[in-house]
């Protein structure tokens, strides 16, 4: 334990070593993941509210710095020591702070939904409905599994913003920003931490003014743990365990009326694989040993992630106040990984042995424009234009035991995204405002590669191919959104909207493509601070009509996963969020209760199909007794909930600050966050369809004293076993108990 924190501790310290001089000067200390301040950067910060009451939260939602509470969007935005607080490292864990917002394991990407809407497919195809943005620049859903480290800011946008995000964005945004350079102080903080299943952990930042106009902020992040889950099979494998290293350099530069502020990052990720079981009742559930934390590979596993990006955004401020705004992107991702994927020893006819070795890699550069209007005067106004261009790569060797095995699968997508859009605002009176948006978003998108069968052996090297995946296809639509705000008093905003979202179509080879996603939002909310600052709250209802809904159904053309649509669905809720701030007590709750309804098509059960059968294309290469068509796997899908959209989730968080002296105070935090069921699969089995719901209790203990700071944390107290996900007959759990000690130096 003692090397493992030695490793952590002086990778941490060659990260900061140019710039860790500088940071024996005498300045005033930021706090841990300190909040950049407006003069230093345009993402999200707090400042201190008077009276001893609540912090104002101000956001760049809409491409301007402003007040939480003044902004007509349902929104949640957290510091990065509220993450800290409410045990939130890495954005799975978002879904316990945020309302209305799911974060399902499906191995190799995430689903996130908010309100049920965003990506439920594992499909290159496949465009995100929930965009998730680092320091302005739009993220492709691979390594979203990062953790967080020197956070500015995170802010949840609920709901579609077609308008201001565009087209990857049906179901809301995620923005994480990082903490930008500061020109007024030397300053950053050191932290380490150690805990159960060897965990040991390291991170800090040091911000550095080098002119008067002139800052960089360098950070590093280190963490490892062991696996939760123990692999008796041949190849002792440890799923789960982290290996993660991380580190970022921002640059500030205002040379008179420019605000330049850029980023690099690079992230490396290693696991020994993912972890997940077969469900009871499929074809390999008999293969499921002990208890969840157990597991019976016989493949080597294992999961290799790697990262690197780079950000700018340009700011110019005209004589007349208009602002010109640049803001430029460049992602490059790569995850390579070794699945056994039936996830048992099992190797008999009936039950095959299958394991699959993937690679995917992405590469993305893009660039948005924006004019800006003072927002002085009645009039103020928003001009933009955006462009983005993807390259994925996925190579694909399943081994399933079929007489045609292996399958080798190549898919190479070219995706371009451009966009024009413009949001007006007038203020009829000094209380009431209209504003009215519109944008128009062009998609195409290149595909080619196909499916092989025999891969190297009786047909060549190159396999028998089965199934061409080329294809292209394009497609476009209007989106936008008008509101009417009325300021009731400097305290109180009513404000409500109509809102059309959508998100891309696509194809799944050259005979099978699937439309794109619409939706209308229809909302209402009312933000209210009262009680001198020290108490704040968020009403909101929502009314969507959503049409054709993007699912992952097996495409019968290519035999593989694909994405077909479902005709319609309706989803309507309610949200709230309130702060609380009096005396040393400061607490914290959110809710959220979403209903929605699918409509139902016709698809085929991929668990009805017995391992190692003969299906689709391949029929025609390969006469066989154990071939056979779909036919018999077809069955009613849909009728039901929106899948990954739980009906009920709340969260809680309350503390209580105890002053000791001057400098010293000790602070105990409880956090309480429950998700409602919620169903991974369209027909809607009990047994292999749904996620049950679950109630996470987590503490914190701080001291601390003057720069020091000592933390006890914990985190699922109740050691609650959950399944955090499913894909096919596999399921994925939850982290346990897990708790260990922290300390913190500020300089």
């Amino acid at each position: 334990m003692r090397q493992r924190l030695f490793e952590s501790t002086a990778f941490l310290l060659i990260a900061a070593a140019p710039v860790a001089a500088w940071g024996q000067s005498a300045g005033t200390a930021a706090p841990l993941g300190a909040e950049p301040s407006p003069a230093g950067s345009a993402t999200p910060v707090s400042t201190a509210a008077e009276s001893g009451g609540l912090a104002e939260i101000t956001v760049t939602a809409q491409r301007r710095t402003e007040n939480l509470q003044n902004v007509p969007i349902a929104a949640t935005a957290l510091s990065g020591s509220q993450l800290e607080e409410k045990a939130v490292t890495r954005i799975s864990d978002l879904q316990f702070a945020a309302p209305s917002l799911s974060v399902v394991d499906a191995g190799l990407t995430q689903s996130v939904n908010i309100r049920g809407i965003g990506i439920a497919s594992g499909s290159p195809a496949v465009a995100n409905g929930v965009a998730v943005y680092i320091n302005g620049v739009f993220q492709p859903p691979l390594l979203t599994t990062s953790s967080f480290y020197d956070i500015g800011s995170i802010e949840v946008l609920r709901g579609p913003q077609g308008t201001l995000v565009g087209s990857n964005s049906t179901g809301g945004a995620i923005f994480i920003n990082s903490a930008a350079p500061e020109l007024d102080r030397v300053g950053g903080f050191l932290q380490g931490a150690l805990g159960n299943y060897s965990s040991a952990a390291a991170q800090g930042a040091v911000n550095v003014p080098l002119t008067d106009n002139l800052a960089i902020r360098a950070a590093g992040n280190y963490e490892r743990h062991d696996s939760y889950f123990n692999d008796i099979g041949t190849y002792h494998n440890h799923p789960n365990r982290l290996d993660e290293k991380a580190g970022r350099l921002g640059v500030l530069w205002t040379p008179g009326n420019l605000h330049a502020l850029g980023h690099v990052e690079w992230i490396d990720k290693q696991t020994g694989g993912y972890a997940y079981r077969p469900l009871p009742g499929t074809p390999y559930g008999a293969g499921a040993i002990g208890d969840i934390r157990t597991l019976d590979y016989d493949a080597p596993t294992s999961n290799y992630e790697r990262g690197f990006l780079a950000d700018l955004e340009l700011r110019y401020q005209l004589a007349d106040g208009i602002t010109i705004r640049s803001m430029t992107g460049y992602t490059s991702k790569r995850v390579t990984n070794l699945y056994d994927t039936d996830g048992t020893a099992l190797n008999t006819a009936a039950t095959p042995a299958q394991t699959e070795d993937q690679f995917v890699r992405e590469r993305e550069v893009s660039q948005e424009i924006n004019l800006l209007s003072p927002t002085t005067g009645r009039f103020n106004w928003i001009l933009g234009g955006y462009f983005q261009h993807n390259i994925i790569n996925v190579r694909i060797l399943n081994h399933t035991g079929a007489p045609v095995d292996p399958t080798h699968i190549v898919i190479n997508d070219y995706k371009t995204t451009v966009g024009a859009f413009a949001q007006a605002g007038y203020k009829i009176t000094d209380r009431v405002e209209f504003q009215l948006g519109a944008r128009y978003s062009h998609y195409a998108v290149t595909q080619d590669g196909g499916v092989a069968i025999g891969y190297g052996t009786i047909f060549g090297p190159g396999g028998l191919t089965v199934a061409n995946l080329g294809s292209n296809h394009k497609d476009g639509r209007l989106t936008g959104k008008a509101n009417v705000n009325f300021q009731v008093d400097d305290d109180n905003l009513v404000y409500a909207f109509v809102a059309r979202g959508y998100k891309p179509g696509g194809a799944n080879s050259s005979v099978s493509q699937f439309r794109p996603e619409t939706v209308w939002d229809y909302e209402t909310g009312w933000k209210s601070t009262m009680l001198d600052k020290h108490l704040r709250t968020q009403l909101g209802a929502f009314y969507m009509n959503y049409n054709d809904f993007q699912f992952d159904f097996v495409d019968t053309s290519t035999g593989q996963s694909g994405v077909v649509n479902v005709a319609s669905a309706k989803i309507y809720g309610v949200e709230g969020q309130v702060q609380a701030k009096y005396a040393g007590f400061d607490v914290d709750a959110g809710f959220a209760y979403v209903h929605s309804k699918l409509g139902s098509l016709t698809a085929v059960n991929s668990r009805l199909i017995p391992p190692g059968t003969t299906l689709g294309p391949q029929c025609g290469a390969i006469p066989t007794a154990g071939c056979t068509n779909y036919g018999p796997y077809f069955q009613q899908a849909g009728g039901g909930p929106n899948l990954f959209s739980p009906k009920w989730s709340y969260n809680v968080g309350i503390d209580y600050e105890i002053a000791i002296k001057d400098g010293v105070s000790l602070t105990p935090r409880l956090n309480y966050a429950f998700v409602g069921s919620q169903y991974a699969g369209y027909f809607y089995t009990q047994q292999f369809d749904t996620l049950r719901s679950r109630g996470l209790l987590s503490a914190l203990v701080t001291l601390r004293v003057k720069k020091w700071t000592l933390e006890g944390y914990g985190t699922n107290l109740t050691n609650k076993t959950y399944v955090s996900g499913i894909t096919g007959n596999n399921q994925f759990y939850g982290p346990p108990r897990e708790y260990g000690v922290r300390v913190a130096v500020r300089f």
